[in-house]
């Protein structure tokens, strides 16, 4: 038979304080609705329903074309937005998973066993649940003396015995399908909180003699919903500790794992290694043998293998073998470094191609530039690729030695194996294998420097 999904994603999450909807807020990377479609995947659902309400739209950009969607436009409880399923699942047999869209932890190992238990027990319906230490503000699992599940009761709703239940419900349902919503059509509001509980449904199958079932996490941690930045800032640290070990396991060396801050889809090559206060966003992809000093941060860029980057930032950027970078620099989007590169300190790139070989070691300024191979900018350099309203590009060949604090006025080109005299500000072309010098003649005015009131002859 079919497994489906329904993602409850309507809410807005008022103790958030935010108006963003809760499920959009992000753990390690991308939203928490993100994570948990990735994990429903493991059950390969035929469908997917994801119920939306505040700010629909917003929610559904973030799944757009890989789900169905109805909108709950009121929230009146988990049962309600369930029930906003039935046009889509309603008539379908099969098993039907029912998850919030603020449980970020739960792993897709742990659905795949919650199918396979529901399945392989023959229940009607299935509760994935925890034991807690502290089950204050859980439903409660309640089971009668032959350990079978009876009903689940809000903390609202607990007697006082019931309080001191320690497995609680994590939200997280498996249904045969058809019953579901059969069941549904029977739950009400009479209860603390005036709403629909999807809850009401285990009673209603209970009294019905049919079979429910409840799977118990191995890890509570995966358990875990998000209501408050409290609980997204655990989510978080939970997950930045699994992605670490992951890479760990998988041959990457941390010096201080604990302040290492790695997004979920990085990807890191074997024997690289990563010092404390590393930051690693987005869509990048680090090579192997590659080391990262303390304080780097890179945002989708791709690292290539044997790269050493020390405290510097790079963003969208792609570093081709054996670069090193820094300390100090900054490689902005749309930058490009070829093999052994060497970006020293106190040097940003932007929106350029630096050839294989070229070497700015010190304090400039590339902007808008093709660079060819084997260039050596000297300490000073500046691009000048903007007039205040346009960009400009710089082409410079290969085997160009650019003298220290000289100025290149884009538009222009300069050939191969230019030399570019120190202090020059350039505003033409220079020809292959020239020498420019573009700046005042010097002069010496012999005792001169007598005239001043701080020389020693005057003090």
């Amino acid at each position: 038979m079919s497994n489906y999904a329904i993602i409850l994603a309507a809410g807005k999450g008022t103790r958030m304080k935010s108006d963003l909807p809760k499920v959009l807020h992000k753990v390690a990377g991308i939203t928490m609705l993100e994570h948990v479609f990735r994990s429903v995947s493991a059950i390969e659902p035929v469908k997917n329903v994801t119920v939306i309400g505040h700010k629909a739209e917003l929610v559904q950009e973030v799944l757009e074309g890989q789900s169905d969607f109805v909108l709950q436009s009121e929230q009146l409880g988990t049962g309600h937005a369930v029930m906003m399923a039935e046009p889509v699942l309603g008539d379908l047999q099969g098993h039907t998973l029912v998850i919030a869209g603020d449980t970020p932890l739960i792993t897709g190992e742990s659905l795949a066993n919650l199918i396979q238990f529901h399945i392989s027990h023959k229940n009607v319906a299935t509760i994935l649940t925890a034991e807690a230490v502290n089950p204050f503000g859980y439903g409660r699992v309640v089971r009668n003396k032959h350990n079978e599940v009876t009903k689940i009761v809000e903390q609202k709703d607990a007697s006082d015995f019931e309080q001191q239940i320690k497995e609680i419900n994590t939200g997280t349902y498996v249904f045969d399908n058809k019953r579901l919503f059969e069941a549904l059509k029977n739950i009400n509001t009479n209860n603390a909180q005036g709403e629909y509980y999807l809850t009401d449904v285990i009673g209603i199958f209970r009294e019905a003699g049919e079979k429910v079932g409840a799977y118990i996490l191995k890890d509570y941690d995966e358990s875990l919903g998000v209501n408050d930045r409290v609980a997204l800032a655990t989510a978080e640290a939970v997950m930045r500790r699994r992605i670490n070990e992951k890479h760990m396991v998988n041959g990457v060396s941390f010096v201080n794992p604990e302040a290492t801050y790695i997004d979920i889809d990085v990807e890191i090559g074997a024997e690289a290694v990563l010092e404390a206060n590393v930051v690693l966003k987005g869509q990048t992809t680090i090579g192997e043998r590659t080391v990262l000093t303390n304080g780097t941060r890179v945002v989708n860029s791709t690292i290539a293998e044997d790269v050493v980057i020390s405290n510097s930032d790079i963003e969208d950027a792609t570093i081709a073998a054996g670069v090193t970078v820094g300390p100090y620099a900054h490689i902005r989007p749309g930058s490009s470094l070829a093999e052994q590169v060497h970006i020293g300190n106190f040097v940003e790139v932007k929106s350029s191609t630096i050839g294989k070989g070229t070497k700015a070691g010190h304090l400039t300024y590339l902007g808008n530039a093709e660079v060819g191979e084997a260039v050596n900018f000297g300490a000073g350099t500046i691009l000048a690729n903007y007039d205040g309203q346009n960009k400009f590009t710089t082409t410079i060949g290969n085997d160009v030695f650019v003298g220290s604090n000289s100025t290149i006025v884009a538009p222009l080109t300069i050939g191969d194996n230019a030399v570019l005299a120190a202090g020059s500000t350039l505003t033409q072309d220079v020809p292959t294998d020239a020498i420019a010098i573009a700046r005042g003649r010097q002069e010496n005015k012999e005792g001169y420097a007598t005239r001043f009131p701080y020389h020693p002859k005057n003090k």
